[in-house]
């Protein structure tokens, strides 16, 4: 009865320390730039709002929509993105256990040498009448002085978290699962931009091959007049060198535009987890490049900074080390643990569950290693080092995505202002052709004027088709440095 009184004092002396946890508390990231100021890059044309997880689908194409679908579907780097979060989610749920007490069952067998028959010598009539004795009197042996016992019963153990270093264990599990879910959510961001980008890159390989081939057939059709007007005297051998050398080189482009289409479409096919050729037929016929929305939703940094996932996983790691700390401070504690034990033993089976054989055994178990030579201070050393190491990754990585974010912002800006001027530029190239028409009707313009006019026309086309597939693919990578494309996690 004194044991299982000492028992509960331990135990009430666990409850009333279970606030206590050596180590330092996490109070949050550290604050590495002031973020309650707009981005510096940011124009008119992008203010501060909202933003949507599916920004892909404010480009309007049903084709790439589906494909990003398909990607976030079957992708094995976001299938092994969520495994991790899986084995993190199972690792909390087994440090949680640890924390509890831990029972078990046993039953043994044993057999041992008689120890009176031993002291014996097994000589003498009062040595063989105390080893028949021993035999007769039900102890379970055989006259060769052996003793039978067997012994069944049950077993507990628990570890009393006087400093924390479990609930520190906990602490960082927990944050573990938050990064790795946010890992997912990377992966996510990553892998819509890398398929808007490939399916862009697809739409202006197609668009620039027509007009390339457009130009073909204008610059051909100049080098056969070309010849008339040379057979006829009224042009020489080098003006046909001339444009026969840019139909040349505006063939030579053709191969280039076609292995492009080629390699965006097995990269495609790659990213819906396909194998090369699934996507031929499906995108065969894809229109021209998307062009971005006319406004474009940026936030601000404090908004980044909540948003991005690598972020997140940074400040999640930062937390996960902090609490490390705290277990490797616990562990240079004493470690007191409640054992018990009960159970039935007998020399006989038969005997085994009456009440006169119950057993039990309980009482507390104190473990300390304090002349380690110094392994536990190097171990909070350790600690201290990956935790320092921790914060400077994140300082580094709030940084970057800063960065990041403004580049993309100042190239989308004026990527913008390009396609404007080019946009113009088109516009007077189509003036200049039209004009030209006018002129050949009217007598006072040559049919080769007319070709002239008509190529630098389609060269406008291709150069504009160009600036906007450029200024589609800078809305991508800005919506990628902003974080965008996921939603939060539904949950543990």
């Amino acid at each position: 009865m004194s044991s299982i009184k000492n028992s509960a004092l331990i135990a009430s002396i666990a409850m009333m320390l279970s606030g206590c946890m050596v180590g330092p508390d996490y109070h949050g990231a550290p604050k590495v730039l002031a973020t309650d100021k707009a981005f510096v890059r940011a124009t008119p044309a992008t203010p501060d709002a909202d933003t949507t997880a599916r920004w892909w689908t404010a480009l309007g194409d049903p084709e790439l929509n589906h494909l990003i679908d398909q990607t976030l579907a079957g992708n094995p780097g976001v299938d092994a993105a969520r495994a991790r979060v899986r084995e993190a989610r199972a690792n909390l749920r087994q440090q949680t256990a640890t924390g509890l007490p831990t029972t078990g069952s046993s039953a043994a067998y044993l057999r041992t040498a008689n120890v009176s028959s031993l002291l014996g010598g097994g000589s003498g009539a009062a040595g063989g009448g105390a080893s028949g004795s021993g035999t007769q009197g039900g102890s379970g042996s055989s006259s060769s002085g052996a003793l039978n016992l067997y012994v069944i019963g049950l077993d507990a153990s628990w570890e009393l978290d006087f400093f924390g270093g479990n609930r520190r264990a906990v602490e960082g599990a927990r944050a573990s699962v938050a990064a790795s879910e946010y890992q997912v959510a990377d992966a996510v961001v990553t892998l819509t931009a890398e398929v808007a980008q490939s399916y862009i890159e697809l739409c202006d390989a197609r668009q620039r091959l027509a007009l390339t081939q457009q130009d073909i057939d204008i610059e051909s059709h100049l080098v056969d007049l070309m010849k008339v007007r040379r057979a006829g005297g009224a042009a020489t051998d080098l003006d046909v060198v001339r444009i026969t050398n840019q139909l040349d080189m505006t063939r030579a482009m053709l191969p280039a535009i076609r292995a492009g289409i080629s390699e965006q479409l097995n990269r495609l096919a790659a990213l819906t987890a396909q194998a090369p050729g699934a996507l031929d037929s499906e995108l065969a016929t894809v229109g021209p490049v998307p062009p971005p929305p006319a406004t474009t939703n940026v936030g601000d940094p404090a908004a980044l900074l909540r948003r991005r996932p690598d972020i997140r996983i940074a400040e999640r790691e930062l937390a996960q080390h902090t609490a490390a700390v705290g277990q490797s401070v616990a562990a240079e504690f004493p470690k007191v643990s409640l054992l018990g034990t009960i159970g039935f033993a007998s020399t006989h089976p038969q005997d085994l569950f009456n009440s006169g054989h119950f057993t039990y055994l309980a009482g507390p178990l104190l473990q300390w290693t304090p002349f380690d030579f110094g392994r536990n201070r190097a171990r909070v050393a350790q600690a201290n080092a990956a935790r320092d190491e921790a914060e400077a990754n994140y300082r580094q990585t709030v940084l970057n995505a800063l960065a990041d974010a403004e580049t993309a912002l100042a190239r989308y800006g004026q990527q913008r202002d390009a396609v404007t001027d080019l946009g113009l530029a088109r516009a007077s190239a189509a003036e200049a052709y039209r004009l030209t028409e006018i002129r050949l009707r009217g007598g006072t313009a040559a049919t080769t004027d007319v070709l002239d006019a008509d190529s630098r026309r389609n060269q406008a086309d291709l150069n504009y088709q160009q600036g906007l597939a450029q200024l589609t693919q800078d809305y991508v990578a800005l919506q990628k440095s902003l974080g965008l494309g996921w939603a939060e996690p539904s949950g543990s």
